[in-house]
């Protein structure tokens, strides 16, 4: 989000009100934290990344939504489009971005000059600025419906990306791929039998090859909850949520045991892969998530079943295991979604799959608590004037205040008891002293 620039302070210029002790320890607090630079962003960084979608129109900027994700510890980050408000607000975090081609503009794609083009504009300022944008989507889950036109152009269109990528210099630097829909599996149960619907299958056997011949991944929207929602009396419901008494199944062709579902559909995409003759192709997470409400008919939609869900999830990935199949490569997920989208068409369910409400409240409790930073207005009688607090300096002061009530041994403000609640109050009066003195 563009902000005005700071006031000029000529001879010529009002002069600025005094500062208050208040205002002055402020900039003495903020000389450490400015030193403090983003290392504590990146060392203490979640391995979990996020789907920031914005098919609503009640979200808070992108600006806001910076702040709030680096107090979440959040350092990846997936886009459905390549949003330059998005990308301009994240430059110089470190947060690593995929962004997206929407399925309307695959079939241009097939034109080197339209790919060197959306490149060029969606793509090499922000890499040139320092933002971290190191894969791009060409489509997502075009295997989904019955468009066989774009369902024939997304190779090619894949293809003509990373040439172009290679002509600008950015091949190896950004990978290319899309993302696959669940409904790509023809067998998915046992794991070991996975195989991917006939249907698919003449698209998918190249798709592979370009896949390993560029190192990119094969990108996979698993939703366990689908499964749970269309049969809830026979699938057990421990089994979908990661809980840990979950009994599991065991796949009688490996003997392999597995304890949740996620797991057995990332390991059936495996096998699904390995039966095209393809072994060295990384399957990632591209969505995944359960909705906090949803209609009559969607069983198990409930703030308490999507908190469950998501803190079980992220329990498991920061273990840094892999699954039953490939134990030792741990498994890349991308949470479905950031916010509750309120324009979003279809069940109610479509609507409600986000950590967050608009408001930055969350809704459910996870374990990541964010800061949603207000937006700081002065007025002089020479005309309005819009202050917002940079992000990362906002950011930088609340985690360098976390980690003085950790070395007193209070704990990170992160935990929900008191001290918690005093650092975050503490944080913002420094931050509206700052707004104040910029005034």
């Amino acid at each position: 989000m563009a902000t005005a620039g700071r006031p000029s302070r000529t001879a010529l210029s009002p002069p600025a009100p005094p500062c208050n002790l208040a205002a002055a320890c402020c900039f003495v607090l903020l000389v450490p934290i400015l030193l403090a630079g983003q290392q504590v962003a990146v060392a203490e960084s979640l391995s979990i990344g996020v789907n920031y979608g914005q098919i609503a129109n009640n979200l808070p900027s992108p600006a806001q939504v910076s702040w709030l994700l680096r107090s979440m510890r959040i350092s990846k980050v997936k886009l459905y489009d390549a949003d330059p408000n998005v990308l301009r607000a994240f430059l110089g975090t470190g947060v690593e971005f995929v962004v997206g081609i929407g399925n309307e503009y695959v079939p241009a794609m097939v034109s080197p000059a339209a790919a060197q083009a959306w490149l060029q504009q969606h793509v090499v300022p922000y890499l040139l600025a320092g933002a971290r944008i190191t894969c791009v989507t060409v489509g997502n889950e075009v295997f989904k419906g019955n468009d066989t036109a774009l369902q024939a152009a997304v190779l090619p269109a894949m293809q003509s990306v990373h040439r172009a990528l290679g002509a600008l210099g950015l091949q190896g630097r950004v990978n290319v791929t899309t993302a696959h829909s669940l409904d790509i599996m023809g067998v998915s149960f046992p794991p070991s039998a996975g195989a991917f619907h006939p249907a698919a299958l003449a698209h998918l056997q190249p798709f592979l090859g370009f896949l390993s011949a560029t190192r990119a991944p094969f990108l996979i929207n698993c939703y366990p909850y689908f499964a749970y929602k269309d049969d809830p009396a026979r699938v057990p419901l421990d089994y979908v949520l990661f809980r840990p008494d979950a009994a599991g199944v065991v796949d009688a062709r490996t003997g392999l045991r597995y304890d949740n579902m996620l797991y057995a559909q990332v390991d059936a995409v495996y096998a699904a892969i390995q039966g095209l003759g393809y072994t060295d192709v990384e399957v990632k997470v591209s969505e995944t998530g359960w909705p906090s409400r949803g209609d009559a008919d969607e069983p198990g939609a409930t703030p308490e079943y999507a908190g469950t869900y998501i803190r079980n999830l992220l329990q498991r990935i920061e273990m840094k295991q892999g699954t039953p199949l490939r134990p030792a490569t741990p498994v890349d997920v991308y949470v479905f979604a950031l916010f509750n989208e309120n324009l979003k068409p279809g069940p109610a369910s479509e609507r409600n799959y986000g950590l967050f409400y608009p408001d930055g409240t969350p809704v459910y409790n996870v374990g990541l608590n964010g800061y949603l930073p207000p937006m700081l207005v002065s007025s002089s009688t020479a005309g309005r004037q819009v202050h917002i607090l940079d992000c990362t300096t906002g950011y930088l002061i609340v985690r360098v205040l976390s980690r003085f009530s950790g070395a007193l041994g209070l704990g990170e403000s992160e935990s929900a008891d008191w001290h918690g609640q005093v650092i975050r109050l503490f944080a913002l009066v420094i931050i509206a002293s700052v707004a104040f003195v910029l005034s």
